[in-house]
């Protein structure tokens, strides 16, 4: 995964995020890059009425359109977001509860094989 085309990760931080509706959903305030391959992998966005709050958010997917960095999430997803500290690392576990929120994977990883469709019972008893 890298970061928009043409960007660094210091060119993110500041930036509008918009969502998937095309409403603004706060400002980029750091970016998480990949320990293994270095790449730019998450952003944190200050959101809520006042700021107070940051989210992590996927660049996976992300395009920047001038001053705006378009996620392709919705502004209720990212404001439900796990509440993990963006203070320093964000270790293996924080990152998979992440990436269960928004339904993706890691960048390069397999797609998980789908499951059992939960809209489909099959009764255990037979006669």
């Amino acid at each position: 995964m890298n970061a928009p085309q043409g960007d660094t990760p210091q060119d993110l931080t500041g930036l509008t995020v918009v969502d998937t509706e095309g409403s603004k959903v706060g400002t980029v305030q750091q970016v998480y890059r990949d320990d293994a391959t270095n790449a730019p992998e998450w952003i944190t966005v200050r959101t809520g009425l006042f700021g107070m709050r940051e989210a992590f958010v996927p660049l996976a997917g992300a395009r920047r359109a001038g001053g705006e960095l378009h996620v392709p999430y919705a502004k209720e997803t990212i404001k439900k977001a796990p509440r993990i500290d963006t203070d320093g690392h964000l270790d293996p576990s924080e990152e998979a509860e992440l990436y269960r929120h928004y339904g993706t994977g890691r960048p390069g990883d397999p797609a998980p094989a789908p499951g059992p469709d939960p809209s489909r019972t099959e009764p255990t008893d037979r006669p």
